[in-house]
């Protein structure tokens, strides 16, 4: 089965159409309401309270994604994204917005937390195991190029013409992107199951944790370690970001919006170039140097607490952002392509969607915390941002360093599994061989 075969080709174009309307989403939404209300602890809880959704959501999609149809799966929660977007973009002006985009993001996150799991877990139904590193790749490059694209056309239309084009723009890609997905074909045997939607939903969510818990345990220490750094790492640059490109560099707000955009467009960059890195040399990374990995994405991130602590210019200080969201993001993808991977391997077909889900949901679950906090402390902080980036970078690293053991026996373990499968598939030859002769 190849790789770049016809179906998978249609999951990544509807991935690109997909995720550029999410981004600019994503993007717009959260700029809006900060730039509204001008409150950093407001935005970072608004961002927390959203996010919750998409942490109750993962698994839950994780599990539909083994039992129904992954195409009717991405079909509807394309179609339901548009029709949300669509009602925002009515109701904006009518309404109080922190209330609106609060239930519009909250949507939203768990829509995207119930879409990517059966995305994932289409990827091994589609190509053959040699391919699945390089698949997960180009997942992530065409993730990557809607984070490039996506950010910097939304900043320039949020600057220019304000937030309803932005809207109608990702209603269309969501509208395209779901016809095109209902001429996928991808294979799927409906289980057999009487039980009601809760036991399932129990039965479910009981097997996977068994699995990381018991025949998986490393998978489960990672989502923790995982979980921390989200907390330290990831939520300080969320929050922190776009506080700082818009409120503290002394830009107009206009100005503001559009660099702000240009982050954004720098992280998926960084995202490009790290599925492309991904790709091109997967056979060459190894998972038990993942812990080289996270240090280097956290100490990315050093360089913006340095430029802000020496008072530099605006300018310069946005150019240092610019490029620590580059290098960070690059590492990140790195880190999370061998991850994604190594589940990919470690995890039977039959419970696939709801490992990766259960593993997303665990890691992502002190988002929320990490958010809420960040927003009250940069703002109570809004003379000493570089403390909370500091801060953050010393946590990182120290989990990741925590972390190289964990990786050291993964690593062990998938090359055990790749060699008892080859081992396998040499026996196989050996008999058709056998059989062959036999027969003649």
């Amino acid at each position: 089965m190849k790789v770049f075969n016809r179906n998978f080709v249609m999951v990544l174009i509807g991935q690109i159409i997909s995720l550029f309307g999410n981004t600019i989403l994503r993007f717009a939404l959260p700029l809006y309401l900060l730039n509204e209300t001008k409150s950093a602890s407001l935005y970072g809880i608004v961002q927390a309270c959203a996010f919750i959704p998409m942490i109750l959501a993962t698994p839950i999609g994780g599990i539909i994604a083994d039992r129904v149809n992954k195409k009717n799966i991405m079909v509807i929660l394309d179609f339901t994204t548009a029709f949300l977007t669509l009602g925002v973009m009515l109701l904006l002006g009518r309404f109080n917005i922190v209330i609106l985009l609060l239930a519009a993001l909250s949507i939203l996150y768990a829509i995207q937390g119930a879409y990517q799991p059966a995305v994932q877990a289409s990827i091994p139904l589609l190509v053959d195991e040699e391919g699945i590193m390089q698949a997960n790749s180009m997942i992530n490059i065409v993730s990557s190029l809607s984070q490039l694209v996506g950010p910097v056309i939304g900043g320039m239309l949020f600057g220019f013409f304000g937030i309803k084009p932005i809207l109608l723009v990702s209603v269309v890609c969501f509208v395209i992107s779901a016809v095109m997905e209902i001429f996928i074909v991808i294979p799927f045997n409906k289980p057999e199951s009487k039980d009601c939607v809760f036991d399932i939903v129990k039965s479910d969510m009981k097997e996977s944790f068994k699995f990381m818990l018991k025949d998986r345990p490393e998978i489960f220490k990672v989502c923790l370690i995982l979980t921390v750094v989200n907390i330290a790492l990831s939520a300080c640059a969320m929050v922190g970001l776009p506080v700082i490109v818009t409120q503290k560099l002394g830009f107009s707000a206009d100005t503001a919006n559009t660099l702000y955009g240009y982050v954004e467009g720098a992280m998926g960059a960084g995202s490009l170039a790290g599925g492309i890195i991904g790709g091109v040399f997967a056979k060459k990374m190894k998972i038990k140097n993942c812990s080289i990995l996270l240090v280097l994405c956290c100490l990315s991130m050093l360089p913006i607490a340095a430029a802000l602590s020496m008072n530099l210019s605006g300018m310069v200080s946005y150019i240092v952002i610019i490029a620590s969201s580059f290098v960070m993001m690059m590492l990140s993808t790195l880190f999370s392509i061998q991850l994604m991977a190594c589940l990919q391997i470690l995890t039977p077909n039959n419970l696939l969607g709801k490992v990766i889900s259960c593993a997303m949901c665990i890691s992502m679950c002190g988002a929320p915390l990490g958010q809420a906090a960040y927003g009250v402390a940069f703002q109570k902080l809004a003379d000493s941002p570089q403390i909370l980036f500091a801060f953050a970078t010393f946590v990182g690293v120290v989990l990741a360093l925590y972390s190289n053991k964990v990786f050291v026996i993964i690593g062990k373990l998938m090359t055990d599994i790749t060699e008892s499968q080859e081992d396998t598939e040499e026996g196989y030859k050996m008999e058709c061989s056998k059989g062959e002769a036999v027969a003649k």
